[in-house]
């Protein structure tokens, strides 16, 4: 059984509909990336597994639960965490309430200041910015804040978007780096991305969506080396 289920799931914002039957897969240990041009329904994916924007048709289920209907912090409490397109950092809270603040759920002390410890050696620049406000950071240091304020909820599953959008190649890199290395030490990810070099490079599986579906789904070494996505996503 997959950590995550999502079975032919239509979305809408409106009248408007934004997903048409996505069905994707998450084992445990995985990073899943999902691919495609703008409004190809990425984003809105995550929005709808997340409970953000729940879908009117389809299934989504997490470690085998039904959660298509389950409000978001519930959905939050059993282990899906989501760092949203466009970071939403709290601009005049510290890095440190930020970060606290991805914990509200959660009663058990040590635990969280064992997540706060890992947080800060996965982005040391976070340690050093403890006591900065959120807003006077750049970019990527505020993308990195977001990221650590999801991992502060002690994830099962940890939903990414975006992550690189509006950032300085040299802190892409950095991220990129410390997304694989996230995935390594156990969080399983599903990571939706514009640059599907980056996207590509640190998962294992890939799915592709073009308005609203699921195009194409193959081992991402695989869509490297496909012509359809390389002349597509990858400036071939």
């Amino acid at each position: 059984m997959a950590l995550l289920e999502v079975k032919e799931i239509h979305t809408f914002y409106g009248n408007i509909q934004a997903l048409k039957g996505v069905s994707v897969e998450v084992e445990e240990g995985e990073c899943v990336t999902l691919i495609g041009s703008n409004g190809a329904g990425k984003s809105t994916t995550l929005r709808s597994i997340s409970g953000l924007t729940p879908p009117r048709q389809g299934s989504i289920r997490f470690e085998g639960r039904e959660i298509t209907e389950t409000p978001p912090q519930e959905i939050v409490s059993m282990g899906v965490s989501h760092s949203p397109e466009g970071r939403h950092v709290f601009p005049r809270m510290s890095v440190y309430e930020n970060l606290m603040l991805g914990a509200y759920m959660r009663k058990d002390t040590d635990g969280i200041q064992s997540d706060l410890e890992r947080v800060y050696s996965l982005f040391p620049r976070l340690k050093e910015r403890e006591r900065q406000k959120g807003g006077t950071m750049s970019g990527g240091e505020q993308q990195m804040l977001a990221i650590g304020r999801a991992l502060m909820a002690q994830p099962r599953l940890l939903l990414l978007d975006e992550p690189s959008m509006g950032i300085a190649p040299i802190l892409v890199e950095r991220i990129y780096e410390t997304i694989a290395e996230i995935n390594r030490q156990g969080t399983t990810i599903l990571l939706v991305e514009q640059n599907a070099n980056y996207a590509l490079g640190v998962s294992k599986r890939g799915y592709v969506l073009e308005t609203g579906k699921v195009a194409i789904e193959d081992e991402s070494a695989k869509l490297l080396t496909n012509p359809d996505v390389q002349k597509a996503y990858l400036g071939a």
